[in-house]
């Protein structure tokens, strides 16, 4: 239940701010931000049912992968504290006097039954990250997300798909990308952190983490051009729970597309726009704490290695063991495997170690001594995943490795990519010896459902079957319809066969 207390101070938040609309924010399986709006005066009449019952129903078997037509009635509750002002330059087209409008998150419950009594909805994505954050509480734990969100800005992006298929192209127009004819361009892979005016996107990432901080609460810990030459940046923001860090991946969204949409340009968070160049990951940090004492659990001052505890290690077991099945989740589209790829830093090889890259879990290993620092990275991941998913994925590997005691093999401190072929060999024996699994991640999404389909028992403390079922299928559509589409690049290829 919602406190008097939380609800007085979202309706006078409401009323100070003259807000006329609300717009109701929630994500479908897939992860793709939906919404409706009413007018506030429908939360105003009676702000403490709204909040603790619902603000209004919607029809979710049009949302994908939630309900059929004949159980279709779904609620909608907001949540106060995703309360924020949606900034007046971009809500309100010029010549157009609509009002000022507010944002919240929502939980989302099944309709038809009295009135504070319906269920939570089993595959609302929310759902499944509040159920990782109960789980994890069961267990003494709480667990700190800090992802590094990952993006593309173009000028242009034209995609022509014309029935009957005669003509399939994508055009992308972006001033100073490597095949622009106008000087300065930014080469493939050299993007990293060029200083203005080389940096097209700085001011542009600038009023985005300036409308993060200002307008959504978020704190802002860097942002900066990524390495792909084409428009490519990151914003890092400051850690939190696995819920609140997953609203802040969906906001953060919300925001870098409405922003370039002001600018007329368009974002993606595909995570191979460009062949040839870098893609777009989102490199998870994580760690978990002592509800009772807030320690951090990760932490160990006597490691030598990486100042690691031993928990700390089991919880990269886990992960390890299921990261070919994890991929199914955290890289959930055919792009992400154009992605994972060798050459462009996105790493392949289930291997951990500190500063090293090349493997799928890294220890950052800037400076030593600080408790709240320690942490692992999971690198694999990118941003066309569902973030609730993603997080409450992770947690579960990461738990289940704890609680069976899963001692990943020694790190590997060297570039995996550039590794002798014998060598290779016998780290790929050590993995298959004490992980039960291969070195290389899937190759392919149809891959990564395989692994799930066949691991995924470690998922059900706090996945829904309802949910686990249906990512299951939705993205076995996925690769059955994409791949039966011909690609222009095997007309290159095969014409002449």
């Amino acid at each position: 239940m919602v406190s008097t207390e939380e609800v007085l101070k979202v309706v006078e938040k409401i009323k100070s701010e003259n807000v006329r609309w609300i717009d109701i924010h929630f994500v479908d399986v897939p992860g793709r931000l939906q919404h409706t709006t009413f007018p506030a005066r429908e939360l105003l009449d009676d702000p403490e049912e709204t909040f603790n019952v619902a603000i209004g129903g919607f029809d979710g078997s049009s949302i994908t992968g939630f309900t059929v037509i004949n159980e279709s009635d779904m609620l909608l509750r907001p949540i106060p504290e995703t309360f924020a002002i949606i900034p007046d330059d971009w809500q309100n087209p010029p010549g157009v006097a609509a009002g000022r409008t507010a944002r919240f998150i929502a939980q989302i419950f099944w309709g038809g039954y009295k009135k504070g009594e319906a269920p939570r909805f089993e595959k609302d994505p929310r759902y499944i990250a509040e159920r990782a954050e109960s789980y994890l509480a069961e267990q003494g734990y709480k667990a700190y997300f800090g992802p590094e969100v990952e993006f593309t800005l173009f000028d242009k992006l034209k995609v022509d798909i014309n029935m009957p298929w005669h003509k399939m192209c994508v055009e992308i127009n972006y001033s100073g990308a490597p095949w622009d004819t106008q000087l300065p361009i930014m080469k493939f892979k050299q993007g990293y952190f060029p200083a203005n005016p080389y940096d097209k996107l700085f001011w542009i990432r600038q009023e985005i983490a300036s409308v993060l901080e200002d307008y959504f609460g978020f704190q802002v810990e860097a942002h900066h051009h990524e390495v792909a030459g084409a428009g490519q940046g990151e914003i890092d923001f400051r850690f939190d729970t696995a819920v609140r860090a997953a609203d802040k991946v969906v906001t953060l969204k919300y925001v870098v597309k409405n922003i370039a949409a002001k600018y007329g340009m368009v974002a993606t968070f595909m995570p191979k726009p460009i062949y040839g160049d870098n893609g777009n990951g989102m490199h998870t940090h994580q760690s978990l704490w002592d509800i009772k004492s807030n320690k951090n659990l990760f932490y160990d001052p006597n490691d030598e290695y990486a100042e690691l505890s031993q928990l700390a290690r089991y919880y990269i077991g886990g992960i390890l063991k299921h990261a070919r099945a994890l991929s199914a989740i955290v890289n959930p589209t055919t792009s992400s495997y154009k992605r994972l790829v060798p050459g462009y830093e996105a790493p392949i090889y289930i291997a951990w170690s500190k500063s090293n890259r090349s493997a799928i879990i890294r220890v950052p290993n800037y400076m030593r001594g600080i408790e709240k620092a320690a942490r692992i990275e999971y690198r694999s991941p990118d941003p066309s995943t569902n973030p609730y998913l993603a997080f409450a994925a992770m947690v579960a590997a990461g738990l289940d490795g704890i609680r069976k005691k899963i001692e990943p093999p020694d790190p590997v401190d060297e570039n995996i990519y550039a590794m002798d072929p014998k060598k290779k060999a016998e780290l790929e024996e050590i993995v298959k010896k004490q992980l039960d699994t291969k070195l290389q991640l899937p190759s392919s999404l149809c891959e990564a459902l395989d692994e799930l389909e066949s691991d995924h028992d470690w998922l059900f403390p706090i996945f829904t079957k309802e949910m686990y079922e249906t990512w299951i299928e939705l993205k076995r559509e996925d690769c059955k319809r994409l791949n039966a589409y011909p690609h222009p690049v095997e007309y290159y290829e095969y014409f002449d066969i």
